[in-house]
């Protein structure tokens, strides 16, 4: 019966579709739409039609039956009677006839189910095999991220007159990210990339960036209060480091095993450096903005590590530059601290 239910189901839907011209889609614990396999497609038009053609053969014959029996002119409660029995008759003749043709149900779930996976028709468990340790390779790709972190500048030395003034910093980055799983079912991957980074450092106080007698840099006393004072600049950035990552093994049939990149529980480790783009140095006041793109300071190259704790696609992380963040001196062992968070574009 449940055979039966299933079999009129796919004849309703793959009619339904083929008349309409609408694609059939079946619901697969990808949870993405997959089309129905063409051989399956075939197989189902084929089968429907032959039963179409059964139901309308037996359909004539039991029609002039019928005409027969009205031609007796029996009293309705006989002739409804017999019509019962004629009806009866002609479907369990078109049950035999239709059982007889030997559509195997199994075979044609077996062969959508294998379509959904792959998306192709196979004929052969060494094409299947095939195709499985072709879907679920090791993953080498290219993401993108985006990332947005608090930064403050550290020092083992004393406070110096930017740790006094210093306001609100931050790190704003993006770029992309490779991604090298070491095998199909490894849990280590190796990571590199190339980002954009912006860090901000903004002054309170009313002090703001200036460049001083000798083209260094100093912070110096506005003469009116400020609306903005903030120093920006530009990094070209290349990480390089590993990923752990701590998802269960899957299993995709056919003895074959992997494990899924993106998804799950990872922390990953890594080094970089970078260099400088651009430095400008924002000032505003009640006379109007100020920008200016020269000479601050400040580090041309940066160096640093970074941790990364990530759950799918969202990460928290935390970076520390070992370089400092200016140059010859200025500002003496100031280095950048960033916490933030980060969402990759997988």
């Amino acid at each position: 019966m449940i055979k039966k239910l299933i079999v009129m189901g796919l004849l309703c839907l793959v009619s339904a579709s083929f008349h309409a011209q609408k694609t059939f889609n079946i619901n697969l614990s990808s949870k993405k739409d997959t089309e129905v396999s063409p051989i399956v497609k075939e197989k189902v038009e084929e089968y429907a039609a032959e039963i179409n053609a059964i139901i309308q053969e037996e359909k004539k014959l039991m029609e002039e039956e019928l005409k027969v029996l009205q031609a007796r002119n029996l009293d309705k409660v006989e002739f409804d009677k017999e019509k019962a029995q004629i009806a009866d008759r002609y479907s369990e003749k078109m049950d035999k006839r239709i059982e007889e043709l030997g559509f195997d149900l199994d075979d044609v779930i077996q062969k959508q189910v294998r379509y959904s996976l792959l998306n192709t028709d196979v004929t052969s468990n060494e094409e299947l095999k095939e195709k499985l340790l072709k879907k679920f390779r090791p993953t080498r790709s290219f993401t993108g991220y985006f990332s947005y972190g608090i930064m403050t500048l550290t020092n083992s030395s004393q406070d110096n007159e930017l740790d006094k003034n210093i306001g609100y910093a931050n790190n704003l980055e993006f770029g992309l990210k490779l991604n090298y799983q070491l095998g199909r079912t490894s849990p280590w991957a190796v990571t590199s990339g190339l980002g954009f980074s912006w860090r901000t450092v903004r002054t309170d106080n009313n002090m703001y960036f200036a460049k001083n007698a000798d083209q260094g840099v100093a912070l110096v006393q506005a003469n009116q209060n400020l609306d903005k004072s903030k120093l920006r600049t530009g990094y070209i950035i290349v990480p390089l480091g590993v990923q752990y990552n701590f998802s269960k093994l899957k299993n995709a049939g056919m003895d074959i095993q992997y494990r899924s990149y993106y998804t799950g529980f990872k922390i990953g480790a890594n080094v970089y450096g970078g260099v400088k783009m651009s430095t400008n140095n924002i000032v505003k006041d009640g006379d109007g903005e100020r920008r200016d793109r020269g000479n601050y300071q400040v580090n041309p190259f940066v160096y640093g590590a970074q941790l990364t704790f990530s759950y799918n696609s969202f990460s928290i992380f935390v970076k520390k530059d070992f370089s400092n963040f200016f140059k010859d001196g200025y500002f003496k062992n100031d280095k950048a601290l960033i916490f933030g968070l980060a969402i990759g574009l997988d």
